[in-house]
């Protein structure tokens, strides 16, 4: 049980520690306000998400769904249109200055912008099910929950931990001026997920 919980925990933390739309996401609302609480709808969220990304593949669940084209390519398709939503959001979200109310997403848009990165994110998707799903069928019994749990503990340790390093960040920024920065970077990536969302969808034709 030990040696899957380490394979899991290991395998999960090297998976998720890339930059994408979600990291980027989650790290920016916990920069936009002095509380780190105010980034808790996006965190939790986005952990929510991960963890049901994790259990439909350990169960095998997700491969069966995402075998139907017709549905992946409305997936990626959505995910797009969102996305280019999402990230003009960004983009016009004023900085927070030192003595300026939380700024920031209202909470509801924290988390449909959070479900979208994560549901609506092939990176995601095919990391879940094609490697965690797929590693999972190496063990089984209490082996297989301890694999599963400890996949899951990184993604909620990683997501307050992103909003922990935003919030210090935005600490240090008493002008704005790096969460201007931080703000425009994240509505860039989000705009590139969109396109490859497109192309993606686009792709399943050719």
């Amino acid at each position: 049980m030990l040696g899957a919980a380490l394979h899991g925990f290991v395998l999960a933390f090297g998976l998720i520690l890339p930059l994408g739309a979600q990291n980027v996401f989650v790290f920016n609302q916990g920069a936009s306000g002095r509380k780190l609480v105010r980034a808790f709808p996006a965190v939790l969220t986005a952990a929510l998400c991960d963890t049901a990304l994790i259990l439909l593949a350990v169960l095998g669940v997700s491969v069966i769904v995402l075998s139907a084209v017709w549905l992946k390519t409305a997936l990626f398709a959505a995910g797009a249109c969102f996305m280019v939503y999402m990230g003009w959001s960004i983009w016009r979200t004023a900085p927070r200055q030192v003595d300026d109310a939380d700024s920031g997403l209202p909470a509801r848009k924290q988390a449909m912008f959070a479900m979208s990165v994560s549901l609506l994110n092939p990176h995601a998707i095919l990391d879940t099910v094609g490697v965690i799903g797929t590693s999972s069928l190496g063990y089984a019994g209490s082996a297989k929950w301890s694999f599963t749990l400890a996949t899951i503990l990184v993604s909620w340790l990683w997501f307050f931990g992103l909003a922990l390093a935003g919030k210090m960040l935005g600490g240090l920024d008493r002008g704005g001026r790096i969460q201007a920065v931080v703000n425009r970077i994240s509505a860039l990536i989000v705009w590139g997920m969109a396109v490859y969302l497109l192309y993606s969808a686009a792709s399943v034709f050719v």
